[in-house]
């Protein structure tokens, strides 16, 4: 096995331009095929993250008549926790969220949002709560309320801006006041932004008239799973609320197959045609090697080698000017042509590749098998040659 690796190595070294040609364009799709990955591993790892600082915590209660996708369920997604839970939130160990329907005018134009309230103390979520807690020598009776850079823009406010927010209480009353928006936060999801204007709990549950009443509750961490409401809540584990991020990238990782077959047919495509010109032109060789005392099966394994030596020489290419680029984009990441707060997915328009060892050894051995299995099937017709033909230079 050492000689036929030795053989191998000189041959191809032996060969030239045409060797590393073949290598480089190896090399290449070995590169492009970890990046790309690395880009979707790490918009994954990003995305669900957020959500998880963000909105989610570690896992939700939610009412069991809670759907965030249809407001008309909202009216009637509301329950009253137990008082030692409504302790635990005052202390902000949970941070409870009571959701509602409103329209503001802000400069006479209507514009209809959730509202949401959240208690100022929490310490789960990365919301700037404490921005709510409107301070004693402020004399204001506009409620301080705060929004996303996104819903913000859209809305053409800033901070300071006053507008009014109509709103309807539990029996049906409509009600309006002034509001204050006292902060703007960036935040990369879209679902704590887009449509949404965040105040006090306590504030927003005077409002409706409903006391001590919440919608929905982050955790802040699985521990928590053993808190129980009642039957009026139902518990929404991490897994379940990261699910369409998880759809979206096997979405993405299906279409991104495609892309892959591309790069590794183009580059097999080279050394296939390479093994099959060898077959043809080394056809004296061959014979040589036959009438040596090399079984058929040893010159097919020679050339079958000969394939996986391009796996290896593309690899070490690979890594003289891949690690340096792909370094550079771990540390520097990859800023994203669009925003992707548009598509109302999570994830920062600034994206870190995530590279591990299963992903470049997973990448190695799936271009290594290719190339491996391209060499071999024209290394096949070398068992048909009769070595006395071949000495003379013929295929026989």
């Amino acid at each position: 096995m050492k000689l036929a690796i030795y053989i191998a190595f000189k041959n191809l070294l032996g060969a030239g331009l045409r060797t590393w040609i073949n290598v480089l364009v190896l090399s290449f799709s070995f590169v492009a095929i970890i990046w790309i990955k690395g880009i979707m591993l790490g918009w994954d790892h990003q995305a669900k993250s957020q959500l998880i600082e963000w909105e989610i915590g570690h896992g939700q209660y939610w009412h069991t008549n809670y759907d965030p996708n249809d407001s008309f369920t909202w009216d009637d997604s509301h329950a009253s926790p137990s008082d030692t839970l409504i302790n635990a939130i005052r202390e902000g160990r949970y941070a409870a969220i009571f959701v509602a329907q409103g329209v503001i005018y802000p400069e006479g134009r209507m514009v209809p949002v959730c509202l949401k309230g959240i208690n100022t103390t929490q310490q789960v979520l990365k919301l700037p709560t404490s921005f709510l807690i409107r301070e004693e020598n402020i004399q204001s009776s506009a409620i301080p309320v705060m929004m996303g850079a996104y819903m913000a823009n859209a809305c053409q406010l800033k901070e300071g801006d006053q507008f009014l927010v109509r709103w309807r209480d539990m029996d049906g009353v409509f009600d309006a006041r002034e509001m204050e928006l006292v902060k703007v936060f960036a935040t990369p999801v879209p679902t704590v932004d887009a449509g949404q204007i965040w105040l006090d709990c306590s504030r927003l549950q005077n409002m409706m008239g409903l006391n001590n009443e919440i919608t929905l509750l982050s955790i802040p961490s699985y521990e928590s799973n053993e808190l129980l409401f009642s039957n009026e809540f139902q518990f929404k584990s991490i897994e379940f609320l990261l699910s369409d991020i998880e759809k979206m990238v096997q979405m993405k990782s299906k279409g991104q197959s495609v892309f892959y077959l591309v790069l590794l047919v183009l580059a097999m495509l080279a050394i296939f045609d390479t093994q099959v010109l060898s077959v043809f032109k080394r056809r004296r060789e061959i014979g040589t090697y036959i009438a040596l005392g090399y079984t058929r099966s040893e010159v097919v394994r020679l050339f079958t080698i000969e394939g996986g030596v391009y796996a290896l020489l593309a690899s070490a290419l690979a890594l003289v000017y891949g690690y340096p680029f792909l370094l550079w984009q771990y540390r520097n990441g990859f800023k994203m042509p669009v925003d992707v707060a548009e598509f109302g997915i999570a994830g920062s328009n600034h994206i870190y590749p995530l590279f591990s060892l299963a992903l470049i050894l997973g990448t190695f051995l799936l271009i290594a098998f290719t190339t491996l299995l391209v060499s071999y099937l024209p290394a096949r017709k070398i068992a048909a040659l009769n070595p006395a033909e071949t000495l003379k230079g013929r295929l026989s």
